[in-house]
């Protein structure tokens, strides 16, 4: 089987769940082994879900100021969870492939095969909400055609990134690529990195 239908079960599954609560402080239950691939996945998934929300809440002009600013931190520490979990998948990536021989004329792709999954679970959202759009009954006859529309284009790039996907997984296993996982170094988060907060000591 090829991985991306592995992985965009997984996330449709994470998607129906967070949808039957449809609330940013639903539990998560992840129904899949620890540590698994697929654990993984749906957690992946979960946590891109619960931003989606957050991102729409946060867009409320009405929010109360102390409330937005509590979505944002929310928000940040939902994007170093997510390169976490990333950074976790490509590990399972090196792991697997670990014993692979790799040709002479091998080369490296442009992204990891998890920051290239990352977006496969964003695009597994935004046709779920497209979907959504589309199925609304009081739009009128061009908004329900230009959702549509986006929803077709949505549709076309799931099949092309998973095909993509899919070819660069087969490429590392035959060797003919190899990967490399850079940790993202990012320095806002770092007390010791970012000048706010070092210069606050």
């Amino acid at each position: 089987m090829c991985f991306t239908i592995l992985a965009l079960s997984v996330f449709d599954r994470s998607i129906q769940d967070y949808h039957q609560w449809d609330s940013v402080e639903a539990p998560i239950q992840n129904p899949y082994p620890s540590q698994s691939i697929e654990y993984y996945l749906y957690l992946k998934n979960w946590i891109d879900t619960v931003q989606w929300h957050l991102e729409d809440i946060i867009r409320d002009p009405n929010i109360e100021p102390a409330k937005a600013l509590e979505i944002k931190r929310t928000i940040d520490k939902s994007n170093q969870d997510r390169t976490d979990l990333v950074e976790r998948i490509d590990s399972y990536f090196l792991e697997q492939y670990k014993n692979v021989a790799v040709q002479a004329d091998a080369t490296i792709n442009t992204e990891s095969p998890a920051w290239a999954i990352d977006r496969l679970s964003i695009l597994a959202l935004k046709i779920f909400h497209m979907q959504e759009e589309v199925n609304r009954t009081d739009t009128d006859e061009t908004q329900h055609e230009a959702v549509s529309h986006k929803l077709n284009v949505l549709l076309e790039q799931k099949k092309d990134l998973s095909s993509a996907i899919d070819r660069l997984l087969e490429d590392i296993e035959a060797g003919k690529k190899y990967m490399k996982v850079y940790k993202q170094m990012k320095m806002y988060n770092d007390p010791n990195l970012n000048p706010v907060l070092y210069g606050k000591k």
